[in-house]
């Protein structure tokens, strides 16, 4: 797909949502539209409301905003979600098959003892609010595929992947790849049974592991056997006792060869490494940190919207041609966060030039450096204060 399907993609989806979500109900025709109101929203950078709406020329007050979205279910953003990945297309394989990623992340609100989303424990005595996301994301594409919503203190990252199993269908092979947490018999189950879904689960080994996996010895469990591939079963063929009776299709010419390799596990897996680096972009670049609202509704209405945009950006940047060094060390690619800014500008102006957006996007590289490891500095991060927004 190129920009202009992309953006047209999006579009549609905004229009259709905002039709259905005014539909039967009494919205006065006001300066600010529910479908502006969501382009506002996806458009929409970490810093105040004042400045988000200077920059994108509507001129109504951040107390009109609030009223506004007030208005609009957290549906009608799910919708614009849905719309626009169904609307788009992508096909990234890996040996045949789609590599969907599997894993959660936490969202901070502002304090409110009142909301469902309040987390209280020995941990945190003052209690924090915290929405639970459990997105499914395509680790070629980079982008998020599905996801479930659910309060910090009902989170349950099995069931959101059963709901997200059960209401999605995979056309084409696909390997779901889970972290340590999505162990259970009856989530096993439900993979087993969704046609084209394979899957890799990491598995915790200790005492709170799946009993009969926590038995199983710290090794490598396999290993090589040799066999006989017949195409008949004669008494000959069964008197070797290892021998696989193989049917050849009826359109199979003589003498072709069928061959099926073992899965590299260990390639796999670190893969998944991906979702993680799509959790700081979403929180960092998309600014997911920096919340316009207090209400758990207003919450997830931007993180629908930080999905749509996420998704936006990661599509047109597989648009971009980027012009790679002759003598260079390293291999450069798109600079995201370069890339999500020109995004958001181009989905705020109308009339927007699509090939100057390529261009722009393409100005800005960062070197590829594979093999990079850096420590984890993990602490508890509290929500940012309204007051204490950058201005520029």
């Amino acid at each position: 797909m190129n920009i202009n399907q992309i953006k047209y993609a999006l579009d549609g989806s905004i229009k259709r949502a905002a039709e259905k979500a005014i539909r039967g109900q009494p919205f006065r025709n006001r300066k600010l539209s529910v479908a502006d109101t969501i382009r506002l929203l996806i458009g929409a950078e970490g810093g105040s409301l004042d400045k988000i709406l200077h920059a994108a020329g509507i001129e109504v007050t951040a107390s009109a905003v609030s009223q506004r979205r007030a208005q609009i279910d957290p549906a009608v953003f799910r919708a614009v979600f849905d719309s626009f990945n169904a609307a788009c297309v992508d096909t990234e394989m890996f040996h045949g098959y789609r590599l969907f990623a599997v894993d959660g992340t936490t969202v901070n609100l502002p304090r409110n003892p009142a909301s469902a989303s309040f987390v209280c424990n020995d941990g945190i005595p003052n209690g924090v609010n915290q929405l639970h996301v459990t997105p499914l994301y395509d680790l070629l594409s980079r982008t998020f595929i599905d996801r479930v919503i659910q309060p910090e203190p009902k989170k349950d990252e099995i069931g959101a992947l059963v709901t997200m199993l059960q209401r999605n269908s995979f056309s084409q092979k696909t390997l779901i790849i889970a972290d340590r947490g999505f162990e259970s018999y009856n989530m096993i189950a439900h993979l087993l049974e969704k046609p084209n879904v394979d899957f890799l689960i990491r598995v915790k080994q200790s005492r709170s592991a799946m009993r009969e996996v926590a038995k199983l010895p710290m090794l490598g469990l396999d290993c090589d056997i040799s066999f006989s591939i017949c195409t008949t079963q004669k008494n000959t063929d069964k008197q070797n006792q290892n021998y696989v009776f193989l049917q050849v299709p009826k359109k199979s010419k003589p003498g072709s060869k069928t061959r099926r390799g073992r899965w590299d596990f260990g390639n796999y897996y670190p893969m998944r490494w991906g979702q993680e680096l799509a959790f700081r972009d979403l929180k960092y670049t998309l600014g997911l940190i920096n919340l316009h609202g207090k209400s758990d509704g207003f919450a997830e209405q931007e993180i629908f919207s930080s999905l749509t945009a996420f998704n936006f950006a990661s599509r047109v940047c597989r648009e971009v041609a980027v012009r790679q060094p002759k003598k260079g060390i390293y291999a450069y690619k798109v600079n995201f966060k370069m890339a999500v800014a020109l995004c958001r500008e181009f989905i705020r102006t109308p009339k927007a030039d699509a090939d100057k957006l390529l261009s722009d996007i393409a100005r800005y590289t960062v070197p590829i450096r594979p093999g990079r490891q850096d420590e984890r500095n993990l602490r508890v991060k509290g929500f940012p204060g309204f007051v204490y927004r950058v201005a520029a």
